[in-house]
């Protein structure tokens, strides 16, 4: 048992709960069964708040919030893509609003379909995003043994239509011959958007770009492929020949470098890489002063990942198949190829 009440170590602690109370601060520890201790940290209130979770005695304990924050500290989420974790936050502050405070073993099938149908139907896509969490969220809770299945995998995902148009070739001249005009910072990300026409990676692949990963002598850029599971994260790399084009692009990118001393290819301001979100934000003023310009139609605009999009129907229109993007070419087929007339060879 822990420390007897009458000392000043034990006042005001849950049983097998001790403080070690020293010259500066008080440490806090919880005492096992088996006689190990498990380490609380130094203060008081945040200590309870830890025994009352190991004894699942929180006032929240069995929610689905109470799940979320398990699962936010888990090794399965720290595994995730920052992009993703950054994605299942926002997430959640939606679904926290609804069913946080519910007890996760009460939820079924029915009550996810209103979610995602009825409580989200402004937002379909979005609420396929968080539906996934929700999958994630029950499988968790499963290990932590507060529920017995998972009824996000019972309920079909909302319909959604894949974007069926890529940019067009004078449009998209013109829009980054307009970029190239522009700040010097707004150019980077101009410059970027046609290195993405030209490679076709995704913004993910290529905000860390280096210099040394671009080997002028072999014409060749080294890319580390995104979106691989398992013993295959980090070790598929892209080997990109460069072109013409996508050499002038470098070219461009080269002459716009001013620090020797800052490796990366496309800097920010002060010479650190993107966040998806910093970019996707100068991306996006990017695109609005340009349609309020009259760049581009407003009717015309297209995103950031149009443009691999563009890079694949290109890539089939000149070479007759399509770039190899994916594991699976069915899913490069089905998302990113755009052409509107096919070609065949007659008998």
């Amino acid at each position: 048992m822990g420390r007897h009440r009458d000392r000043e170590s034990g006042m005001g602690l849950l049983p097998r709960m001790e403080a070690r109370v020293g010259v500066r601060r008080t440490s806090y520890r919880y005492k096992r069964v088996d006689g190990k201790y498990v380490p609380l940290g130094h203060d008081r209130l945040t200590a309870i708040r830890l025994v009352l979770d190991l004894l699942g005695q929180a006032p929240h304990a069995g929610s689905l919030r109470y799940v979320w924050e398990k699962y936010k500290v888990s090794p399965r989420f720290k595994r995730l893509a920052d992009a993703t974790k950054a994605d299942y936050e926002q997430c959640w502050l939606q679904i926290d609003q609804v069913l946080g405070d519910g007890p996760i073993g009460s939820i079924d099938a029915p009550m996810v379909a209103k979610y995602i149908t009825e409580e989200r139907a402004d937002a379909p896509s979005r609420a396929n995003h968080e539906k996934a969490l929700l999958s994630n969220l029950f499988a968790h809770g499963i290990l932590l043994g507060l529920c017995k299945d998972n009824p996000a995998k019972s309920v079909r995902p909302n319909e959604e239509e894949p974007r069926t148009e890529a940019p067009e070739a004078a449009l998209l001249a013109r829009f980054l011959h307009w970029v190239d005009q522009q700040t010097p910072q707004r150019r980077i990300v101009g410059l970027a958007a046609r290195f993405a026409s030209l490679a076709g990676s995704r913004k993910v692949e290529f905000l860390d770009l280096v210099w040394p990963q671009i080997d002028l002598a072999a014409g060749i850029v080294r890319i580390k492929r995104a979106k691989q599971r398992g013993r295959k994260r980090d070790q598929v790399i892209d080997e990109i020949a460069i072109s013409p084009a996508l050499r002038a692009c470098i070219d461009d990118l080269a002459a716009i470098r001013t620090d020797n001393d800052v490796l990366l290819v496309f800097p920010t301001r002060d010479g650190n890489a993107y966040s998806a979100r910093g970019f996707k934000t100068m991306w996006q003023r990017i695109v609005v002063a340009a349609i309020e310009q009259q760049v581009i139609p407003k009717d015309a605009r297209f995103t950031f990942h149009d443009l691999r999009a563009y890079y694949a129907t290109t890539h089939k229109s000149v070479t007759g198949q399509l770039p190899d993007l994916h594991k699976n070419p069915e899913t490069t087929s089905r998302i990113y190829d755009r052409n509107k007339v096919v070609k065949r060879s007659s008998l």
